[in-house]
């Protein structure tokens, strides 16, 4: 039996989630149709997602196509939960891609799809709504290649546009073969001689479909069922069946990991190589960390079945992992962890209700972090606060919700602020000896910090040799520089940088006659760790830093005739249109915003341009903070900035 793992992506209202339950009908699995405002469907099984009718966390559900099981993932399509999406992206075989037949594509429409050809993931594009008034079909067809920039070929056409009894006729469109001819010189040859069967023609479309060079459209309706069957005879003969060798090294990656009442993780995961059983020993996670599965099951039929072993190209749900994180490889890794969709810029700072627990406000939240790493945790011990990483109030309402629902924490929360970095100025540095006033730690570290290129990150190098001492202290040295650049001279996160050890030091090992280990003759790594961050910020604050705020670009689309009413306001939120065009009665701008105005700009659009208004907006670069008061961040360590401080906080003594 052939396996494929299919996603199923949109922008939010796109009916993505009524289109699953359609499939899941069609191939028998369900005798109902559960309907998103009734809060009935097989995904969307929590109680916040049945309340909002919006899809918060992907669910899998499977079916059957003939001899080819499908493991459907249904996605979320709002963009504050884009970091769910992520994860999945990972572990699909193919995907379908829902556009509104009233709304057109969206702006989520064309992230998605620019991601799904970056990683050049098979992709069909199914047109719901063909059954509602205002939908298209001729003008529609051309926006889509056009916006998203994706050869396209129609797989039939619609008959009854805009009525409930509109229908889907299958049937190559006339511009198939010029579009498949632009990738196959044979049946381009074919084509210049007018002699295009239709055999070629699928053979081409086939093979293009899986090389993701091509996408085959549909068009339907998720609520009557019209031009489902075609799909899933698309989905059957146009996407590629899952690989992976059963008898090879054991390799999986972990896209989902749930908790269920008494605390328990459940992780799902697909499997890419070997098979994983039932009371295997294996290892996970980027520490190497070892743990035994008390059970598996995959998905068939709609549900999951228990059962000994997931082989490759299957996903499975294992339990028994207790350390087990969303993101973690399991046995061997397949390639490094990458982000295809910016993290989030912006921050707020949870405050507890009047009544609520604090410890069981902190576990709650830990507990979510784990679920969606992007959601970032900074807990601040001195003022007994929590700020939560985030995409947009959307998240921030869902969070809010969850906790009240799912752990009886009531909280509210600050107003959103953007996250800030830091870059160095220039070039400074620092050193500090072992065993000479003011230095009260048994070490010698001497760093020098420089700028990097933008987007290089933290880079850490060694001017000394690697054997002047333990390889250990070196490490110390390293991993205390990371940890402590995360918070700079304004306590953002420090990055693009170079970091350069220029001196080392230490005291041997001593002990005195018939006595064991002298710790206070003798270095350890605490000295190391407790020295470094002294001399990293000492080096940072002879450098220099400035702080960058978070620009998203954006592209909004109005009648030409608003923006005498638009622009004044993008001024005063600090947006910079930087192209502009005319089509028609309506004007396309395009510029930058910074993150923290991009809110307030989509709630004032609608009354700005009458409702027509289209906007658009995406994490682009960090640009430096140049009018007004620079930003600060408290900080929520020992405070290196203030020698006196932090010397009293980590040994407890003023040198």
């Amino acid at each position: 039996m052939h396996l494929l793992n299919l996603g199923i992506l949109a922008h939010v209202d796109a009916g993505k989630t009524s289109l699953t339950e359609r499939l899941l009908h069609s191939a028998g699995v369900i005798d109902e149709i559960g309907s998103v405002d009734d809060g009935n469907t097989r995904t969307d099984t929590l109680a916040l997602e049945r309340q909002r009718g919006i899809t918060i966390k992907s669910a899998v559900v499977s079916f059957p196509v003939d001899d080819v099981t499908v493991n459907l993932i249904d996605t979320p399509g709002h963009p504050d939960f884009i970091a769910e999406v992520e994860r999945v992206l990972g572990v699909l075989d193919g995907a379908v891609l829902v556009v509104s037949a009233v709304e057109g594509v969206q702006p989520q429409t064309r992230i998605l799809m620019r991601t799904l050809q970056r990683l050049r993931i098979p992709t069909l594009l199914f047109v719901n709504k063909i059954d509602r008034r205002g939908a298209r079909y001729d003008d529609l067809l051309p926006a889509i290649s056009e916006r998203l920039r994706a050869a396209v070929v129609p797989m039939g056409s619609v008959e009854g546009l805009g009525t409930r009894q509109a229908g889907f006729l299958p049937g190559l469109g006339p511009t198939a073969p010029a579009v498949l001819a632009e990738h196959d010189d044979e049946l381009l040859a074919a084509y210049v001689e007018n002699t295009v069967s239709y055999d070629l023609l699928r053979t081409a479309l086939a093979a293009q479909t899986r090389q993701a060079l091509v996408h085959p459209v549909y068009f339907g309706s998720a609520i009557t069922g019209a031009g489902v069957d075609a799909l899933i005879t698309g989905i059957k003969e146009l996407l590629p069946a899952a690989e992976g060798d059963p008898q090879g090294p054991l390799s999986g990656s972990v896209f989902k990991v749930e908790r269920g009442l008494a605390g328990e993780k459940t992780a799902y995961a697909r499997m890419f190589s070997g098979t994983l059983r039932t009371r295997d020993r294996i290892t996970f996670g980027d520490a190497g960390e070892e743990g035994k599965v008390t059970s598996v099951s995959v998905f068939d039929h709609g549900t999951d079945i228990e059962c000994d072993a997931v082989p490759a190209g299957r996903i499975g749900r294992l339990r028994g992992l207790g350390g087990i994180k969303v993101g973690d490889s399991i046995g061997v890794r397949r390639k490094a962890v990458e982000h295809f969709f910016a993290p989030p810029t912006l921050e707020t700072v949870v405050v507890p209700g009047p009544d609520a627990d604090r410890r069981a406000l902190h576990l709650a939240l830990t507990q979510l972090a784990e679920q969606d790493p992007l959601i970032g945790l900074r807990h601040d011990e001195v003022r007994q606060e929590t700020a939560v990483s985030l995409y947009g109030e959307v998240q921030k309402e869902v969070i809010q919700a969850t906790l009240a629902d799912e752990f009886g924490v009531h909280v509210t929360f600050r107003e959103t602020t953007p996250l800030c970095i830091e870059r160095p100025v220039g070039t400074g540095a620092a050193v500090e000896f072992n065993k000479k006033d003011p230095n009260p730690f048994l070490a010698t570290v001497g760093l020098r910090v420089e700028p990097g290129p933008v987007g290089s990150g933290v880079r850490f190098g060694l001017e000394v040799e690697l054997g002047a001492m333990p390889y250990a202290f070196f490490k110390a040295v390293e991993d205390t520089v990371r940890e402590t650049l995360g918070q700079g001279l304004h306590g953002w996160r420090v990055t693009d940088c170079a970091v350069t050890m220029t001196h080392s030091g230490y005291s041997p090992r001593q002990s005195h006659a018939h006595q064991g280990f002298d710790k206070s003759m003798s270095s350890t790594g605490a000295d190391f760790r407790g020295v470094t961050p002294l001399v990293l910020v000492e080096a940072l604050r002879r450098a220099g830093s400035q702080v960058y705020e978070p620009m998203h670009r954006f592209r909004v689309e109005a009648p030409a005739d608003t923006l005498g009413a638009l622009l004044p306001v993008l001024a005063a939120l600090r947006a910079v249109p930087q192209t502009t065009q005319t089509h028609g009665s309506l004007c396309v701008l395009e510029g930058e915003v910074p993150a923290a105005q991009v809110h307030g700009l989509e709630r004032q659009l609608p009354g700005l341009t009458r409702g027509e208004g289209e906007w658009e907006s995406a994490f682009d670069h960090y640009a430096l903070v140049a009018h007004g008061t620079v930003p600060e961040r408290a900080r929520i360590d020992h405070n290196p900035l203030n020698r006196k401080e932090y010397l009293l906080n980590v040994t407890r003594r003023v040198a």
